[in-house]
């Protein structure tokens, strides 16, 4: 027997999404591992046993994850996952760390190898495992789809013998790859469409997809980007002109989707309850940053709130999701492409180079220690914390200990000074 790749059925609720495809497991098996997929692990993904089986994966069972040698999964493997993993296991998931620290020591704990998909590196070599791509990807296009629904009215402009339909407008807030996504998806659906962002490079890109570009374009404005492509953390000032720049514009908006999202932060507050009361009755609000605290004052994480004015605000969790059977191909091959780097092609095994620059990058947990530097010297402080408490609590202690000792020794002094 090789070594084992196990594909686990998701247990986090509402998680229709599997780490496998049909195309994936017949690679994997091509690289002279083992597959086994848990039955029923495609099944929110239309992906039928039977299709991973003809691709070489054997279908097994939930225990079976025991004698796995790597386990690809959607989401963090929850404390009774662990609790079934082997000790040196290979975990390659979407951990979503921050703020979940805890887990991350509990992975460690386990004695598991975890990588976490979303920290992969925006990198040409590493474009194909860009987890957080391809998902927003899909987020930004389902987002205008779910705008649509709601809206209940036609995006194109139509001139019929009964009159004309204007065109509805969508607003765009924070055009990362979901935003671009959904300015696509709304041009193509004959919207009139404009894109706000806080970093001065997407604004070509918006305009080259047929929108117009809104945003405070000062000082801060021109560097307001990371190394990493990723938008920084605005002064309250800028948020200020910005939001002022933006209520207007919002007012007369059809649809508003906000995607603007900080590793690692909530969610920044893009708009305000008064904007959201600004907005005519039958107007829609979308926002992707729900699960992060929300974009939208009045946002509600799982469900679609209809406010006092008639707006609607949506909040559905896990929007990748909700296109799964797209979603898990992408994801599937993202996660792929990432292992087939850790595998030795002549030898068919699974050697881990540590000096990697993906490995290194992704690497959250590695034997038994938090190894990721984000994470890594929080693990440290919260065990000096421990022990600072520690040896704290024993210092009365001592301290009495040594009193008791000192009055031993000057018990008997008294009576020779007395004497």
């Amino acid at each position: 027997m090789g070594q084992t790749v196990f594909i686990p059925r998701e247990t986090v609720a509402g998680e229709p999404r599997v780490a496998a495809s049909p195309e994936t497991v017949k690679r994997i098996a091509g690289l002279g591992l083992d597959v086994v997929v848990e039955a029923g692990a495609g099944e929110h993904s239309r992906i039928p046993d039977a299709d991973f089986k003809a691709a070489g994966a054997a279908i097994g069972k939930a225990s079976d994850a025991g004698k796995a040698d790597v386990v690809l999964k959607v989401r963090r493997p929850t404390a009774a996952e662990l609790k079934s993993y082997k000790k040196g296991a290979i975990v390659i998931a979407t951990m979503d760390p921050y703020g979940n620290e805890g887990d991350v020591q509990a992975m460690a704990k386990a004695g598991v190898t975890a990588f976490a998909m979303e920290f992969m590196p925006r990198i040409t070599r590493a474009q194909s495992m860009d987890v957080l791509s391809s998902q927003a990807n899909l987020a930004g296009y389902q987002a205008v789809i779910d705008g649509a629904s709601e809206y209940d009215r036609a995006l194109p402009m139509m001139m019929t013998a009964a009159g004309t339909v204007p065109a509805a407008k969508v607003f765009v807030m924070g055009v990362g790859v979901a935003g671009l996504q959904a300015i696509a998806t709304a041009k193509r659906l004959g919207a009139v469409v404009t894109a706000t962002d806080v970093r001065p490079a997407v604004k070509e890109q918006v305009q080259s997809l047929g929108a117009k570009f809104l945003a405070v374009e000062d000082e801060e404005f021109k560097a307001a980007e990371t190394a990493g492509g990723y938008a920084k953390e605005m002064s309250k000032e800028y948020q200020a002109k910005q939001a002022q720049l933006t209520a207007d514009h919002i007012a007369k908006q059809d649809i508003v989707i906000t995607t603007a999202l900080i590793p690692g932060r909530p969610a920044p507050r893009l708009i305000s309850a008064q904007m959201v009361k600004s907005m005519r009755p039958g107007s829609i609000i979308v926002d992707l940053a729900v699960e992060r605290g929300g974009n939208v004052e009045g946002a509600v994480a799982g469900k679609v709130v209809t406010t006092v004015n008639g707006v609607k605000i949506v909040g559905h969790l896990n929007v990748p999701g909700r296109i799964a059977a797209t979603a898990s191909l992408l994801y599937a091959k993202n996660l792929y492409t990432f292992l087939e780097t850790m595998v030795n092609k002549e030898a068919k095994q699974i050697v881990l180079n540590r000096e990697d620059e993906l490995v290194k990058a992704t690497m959250l947990t590695d034997g038994g220690s938090v190894v990721h530097p984000n994470f890594a010297n929080a693990a440290s402080s919260a065990g000096a914390t421990k022990t600072d408490e520690a040896a704290s609590a024993s210092k009365p202690t001592a301290k009495k200990a040594a009193t008791g000792k000192t009055r031993a020794k000057r018990a008997p002094a008294k009576p020779k000074g007395g004497a």
